[in-house]
């Protein structure tokens, strides 16, 4: 427990000891004869000669209001600080005007155990807070402290957001990654837990790129920096985690704006439930007391409480799992997805290409890789990785006088003093190049070399082992649609789009082709749905803006998709999107639950202390007791 609780908790326990000595003390004893002589204002004779006393209003009074000023101080002082600053009408306005008319209404133990009970919901409502706030905090752990870096032989702790792109950083067995990078020396295990939610480590070895919050499980590991502190993983992840309470859901912002017309409404309708009936029947000390109780019913403190902190927990757990979204209102919309559309490479797939087949009559298939990894070296495109990778020997870029990349086209480059093209059937279109149709399934580059047509080259790609699964899974929580937009041929798409079990397949799309799908797709949407798009390259930020929701592959993905998308998958595994939709159900869910039940249960008692069948205490439960079973229900968010 925190300062704050335990001190709390400490008040509430004093405040109720005096509280229940008070309470079971009687009101009148009988004193001994030898003290029948003390001069007390409320004595009496009884019948037996005995004298018994009868405590005065205003002892009684003084007793009760050391554990009411115990407990409610701060209530008292916030309600009064709030009138000042213009804010009356708000829950401590609610108890210090209910709980103050008790007392002048000789309700003493009601109006202690008022502001008791209602103190003893704070500490619930702090506690399901501090656990909510500890599975953030939690994943704040990632956050590095140093990086070491060698200085005269030496290892030296620096300050992360000192080092630099290009910097060579040692991680020594169980300390974290503090820096995105690529392994130079050494080989180990890492752990991305934190980060994906996988608990399976991972080998690493010179090569392999390793990105910041990750613990090194083994050996030591020599990394080259590839960003800055400030837009490595670790700094985004916190970044969007700790921003993420700022975009409320659209229950949220009901249940603020609700609070702030139904408190008013609730106050005046007390204060005319005491005058009113007053006024007719002259009974005015039941009326008044029928008034406070109904304010007392009516503190909306279970719904203003309970609805964020749900939202809140949720977004919590989704971050345990590997999942980032960014505010609740993306949480509340993922529960209502009803068409999800995927991009293919990267996220359906590996983006893993390997060079499967060369087709050529005209020169050398070896001389033909060559030109397509000299024509493709400046791109950065998967494609482009997998030919100079099958190539497999230094290129001299010398040779290269210019590239050029035409988006959903390919590339043109001069080498060699030859104009060389790359790319697909629109590339050769454009260039009015007559080529040869190939209908191998893969990702077909057309080679074309000072306007003739040189052959092709098939590259393939790998479907991610959990990909059909999350196709199924979604079907099974409701998704109607789901659909694939690709800009490799229609033969490839519609070939995994089958193997996969999709409900449609666009091919052979520009980055702008696939805005129009998803317009399209928009349109075509049922009521009260909306539209999830899954994507990892720069390609698709366009996409992910446009669509109800956007998620982005966080591992593999590009920095533009992240920052254009709404969720973010941090192991690129595409089942994480069930296990999503899944959790923001039942955030949904329980957000429902609890508006429900605190509804129903305040306007059913509401109507029972107008006609006078509660009481004080029954306020309290309606009022505290309705908070705190709320609170707990909120609570099983935190649950992974």
């Amino acid at each position: 427990m925190t300062k704050k609780q335990k001190r709390l908790l400490r008040t509430i326990c004093i405040a109720a000891l005096l509280f229940a000595v008070l309470f079971f003390v009687p009101e009148q004893f009988t004193l001994p004869a030898w003290l029948d002589w003390l001069p007390f204002a409320s004595s009496r004779v009884a019948e037996d000669g005995t004298v018994q006393w009868l405590a005065p209003f205003w002892v009684r009074l003084g007793l009760y209001l050391i554990p009411y000023l115990i407990i409610g101080r701060h209530v008292l002082w916030t309600a009064l600080r709030n009138i000042r600053a213009g804010q009356v009408f708000d829950e401590n306005f609610l108890m210090a005007v209910a709980t103050l008319g008790a007392f002048a209404c000789g309700e003493y133990p009601e109006a202690v155990a008022v502001m008791l009970f209602y103190q003893v919901g704070e500490l619930f409502e702090n506690i399901a807070v501090g656990r909510s706030r500890k599975s953030i905090s939690d994943l704040m752990d990632i956050r590095p402290d140093y990086a070491n870096i060698e200085q005269d032989g030496a290892l030296v702790q620096v300050d992360p957001e000192v080092v630099h792109i290009g910097h060579i950083i040692v991680v020594k067995p169980g300390e974290k990654i503090p820096l995105d990078g690529i392994i130079r020396e050494g080989s180990s295990s890492v752990d991305s837990s934190a980060l994906t939610g996988e608990s399976m480590p991972r080998d690493v070895s010179p090569g392999t790129a390793v990105i910041s919050g990750c613990v090194n499980l083994s050996g030591v590991l020599r990394i080259e920096v590839t960003q800055e502190f400030e837009n490595s993983t670790v700094s985004k992840i916190l970044d969007l985690v700790e921003n993420a309470s700022n975009k409320k859901a659209k229950a949220e912002h009901f249940i603020t704006k609700f609070a702030r017309v139904y408190t008013p409404i609730v106050v005046f309708s007390a204060l005319a439930l005491a005058i009113i009936p007053s006024l007719i029947t002259g009974d005015w000390f039941v009326w008044v007391q029928r008034g406070l109780t109904f304010l007392v019913v009516s503190c909306p403190c279970a719904l203003v409480i309970s609805v964020p902190l749900t939202f809140f927990g949720g977004i919590g757990g989704a971050s345990k799992q590997g999942i980032l979204v960014k505010g609740g209102n993306y949480l509340e919309a993922l529960a209502k997805t009803g068409i999800v559309v995927f991009d293919k490479t990267g996220t359906l797939t590996r983006g893993n290409f390997v060079v499967s087949e060369i087709i050529s009559d005209s020169m050398e298939k070896e001389r033909l890789l060559e030109l397509a990894a000299l024509a493709e070296s400046y791109s950065d495109h998967p494609i482009s990785k997998a030919l100079k990778a099958a190539y497999g020997k230094e290129l001299d870029l010398s040779r290269i006088a210019s590239a050029e990349e035409i988006a959903g086209h390919g590339m043109v480059s001069t080498v060699d003093g030859k104009t060389v093209l790359a790319g697909n059937e629109k590339l050769m279109k454009r260039f009015q190049i007559a080529y040869t149709p190939c209908d191998t399934v893969g990702t077909v580059i057309h080679m074309a070399v000072d306007n003739a047509y040189a052959g092709c080259i098939v590259i393939a790609d790998e479907i991610k082992e959990d990909s059909a699964q999350a196709i199924e899974a979604l079907h099974r929580l409701g998704v109607h649609k789901t659909v694939m937009l690709t800009g490799d041929q229609a033969a490839v798409g519609t070939a995994v789009a089958k193997k996969l079990g999709l409900s449609e397949v666009h091919a052979e799309l520009l980055p702008a082709q696939k805005v129009e799908e998803v317009e399209r797709l928009l349109a075509q949407k049922r009521p009260g749905e909306t539209l999830l798009f899954v994507g990892d390259g720069v390609n698709d930020a366009p996409v992910l803006s446009r669509a109800d929701i956007g998620a982005a592959m966080g591992a593999m993905g590009s920095d533009a998709a992240i920052e254009a998308a709404d969720i973010v998958l941090m192991d690129d595994a595409p089942s994480k999107l069930a296990d999503a939709i899944r959790l923001s159900k039942k955030t949904l869910g329980i957000v429902y639950q609890n508006i429900v039940f605190s509804l129903g249960i305040k306007i059913f008692v509401l109507l029972l202390t107008a006609v006078g069948i509660t009481n004080m205490w029954w306020a309290v439960f309606a009022d505290v007791g309705v908070m705190v079973l709320a609170v707990l229900n909120a609570m099983r968010m935190l649950k992974k």
